[in-house]
């Protein structure tokens, strides 16, 4: 599933249309994840650690255009020239003490990627962002955006009424810091808020309300020394620790100084699909584990596939979080339409049975899904002006499969086709 290399890199090209595209669909899809899984005759350690490639399919009039590239980082670009891995689990382990001790990485931009004011930076999980020519995908390079310290989380979420984008980043050290960022539509980016956490944790995502930014720290825990010495490979260096508990923690986007924090039973959370402030309780709905079994069942080329779409209640006053499944049929990648970002939905979408079908969830648990063919699988859909976009993945092609929203187990209208085999990816956004 993780494991084939892009087949092909190239600029924008024409693509093939089965059935008609929707006149109203005009913009460009942007798709991140690992698109180059090893080098020089060596495989990476695991998923997480592949090389990020972007895929980009324009739409308009009727007519799409794609292009895929794999991000030419600085320190691919150092590994190709060198003939050999230089970074990660993979390389040899004097380099990677090396590394370790003057803070040498590969910024991979495999995870996803944002739109802000007009640029285009593709992101990864513990590094800084990586700008894209949104016009070609040509590198412009790593970037701080002038506030960042440390790492920036590959999972922004835009909060509508505020206008802005929010992100965190983590910054390891002697303490473990969680830095809360805003990155307004006018203006510059500013740090809004610091938090101290108790360990070194792996913290995935995040999810925002008009009023609140919202993290629910999971006991995954960074094994330190072996990552300081490099023992071992990427893959063993997170251990899961159900005793400490997951800490939920909710900072006031207008008054960080008053965030509340509270530990409740473990449990683990991917992705969230939105939230929303009601009366003087957050709501927040998310595919929830009971553990983290399923990071090796990544690397081993396995799916994410026994999450639960639930929904869960905070009250910040009692510091209590309830938590329900709305559905049981296993989902992952959720999101929601633009203009509800931080507001209550009526509707998310996501994929369902490991990444076998796509469809709309409901808060009563209605789903309306469409089934893949038994070899096709699929991650993130995305909404666009009606339609309901997921990038697909055959044998040795791919395709954008595009469905009317409140029709989509339907089928697809049209399919937008890639005669090449592409990596699945994690994230993307539809830029109109």
């Amino acid at each position: 599933m993780w494991s084939k290399n892009l087949a092909r890199e190239h600029g924008f090209e024409p693509l093939r249309i089965e059935g008609k595209l929707p006149s109203s669909l005009r913009g460009t899809l942007y798709r991140n994840g690992p698109g180059q899984f090893g080098q020089f005759g060596t495989t990476y350690a695991h998923p997480f650690e592949g090389d990020g490639a972007v895929t980009a399919v324009r739409i308009a009039d009727g007519k799409a255009h794609g292009a895929s590239i794999v991000t030419p980082s600085e320190g691919l670009v150092r590994e190709r020239a060198a003939g050999k891995i230089l970074y990660g689990s993979r390389a040899p382990w004097p380099r990677r003490i090396g590394n370790a001790l003057r803070g040498r990485d590969k910024n991979t931009a495999n995870t996803s990627v944002v739109m802000w004011q007009g640029r285009l930076f593709a992101l990864t999980e513990g590094a800084k962002p990586t700008e894209l020519a949104p016009a070609d995908l040509a590198m412009v390079g790593e970037t701080d955006l002038g506030v960042i310290r440390g790492a920036f989380s590959a999972h922004p979420h835009r909060v509508d009424a505020r206008n802005a984008i929010y992100n965190f980043g983590l910054e390891y050290g002697r303490h473990t810091r969680l830095h809360a960022y805003e990155l307004p539509d006018v203006g510059a980016a500013r740090e809004i808020g610091v938090v101290d956490l108790p360990a070194a944790v792996m913290l995935h995502d995040f999810i925002a309300t008009e009023t609140h930014l919202i993290w629910f720290v999971s006991p995954v825990r960074v094994d330190v020394p072996r990552a300081m010495l490099q023992l071992g490979s990427f893959d063993t260096w997170f251990r899961w620790q159900p005793e400490h508990g997951t800490e939920v923690i909710a900072m006031p986007i207008a008054a960080p100084g008053d965030t509340v924090r509270f530990t409740v039973d473990a449990f683990y959370q991917w992705h969230f699909a939105n939230a929303f402030t009601h009366d003087r309780e957050l709501v927040i709905d998310y595919v929830r584990y009971p553990d983290f079994r399923t990071f090796a069942e990544i690397g081993h080329g396995g799916s994410v596939n026994d999450g639960s779409y639930h929904r869960a209640t905070i009250d910040l006053t009692a510091k209590r979080l309830r938590s329900e499944a709305l559905s049981d049929r296993p989902c992952e990648f959720p999101t929601v339409a633009p203009g509800t970002h931080g507001r209550e939905h009526a509707v998310a979408y996501a994929s369902f049975d490991s990444l076998g079908a796509v469809g709309s969830i409901r808060p009563d648990g209605a789903i309306d899904a469409h089934v893949l063919p038994a070899d096709e699988k699929l991650s993130e859909p995305l909404y666009a002006s009606g339609n309901v976009l997921a990038l697909c993945h055959a044998r040795d092609a791919a395709y954008v499969a595009v469905y009317a929203a409140e029709r989509i187990a339907a089928g697809p209208v049209a399919k937008i086709w890639i005669d090449h085999h592409v990596p699945i990816t994690f994230h993307g956004v539809f830029a109109s």
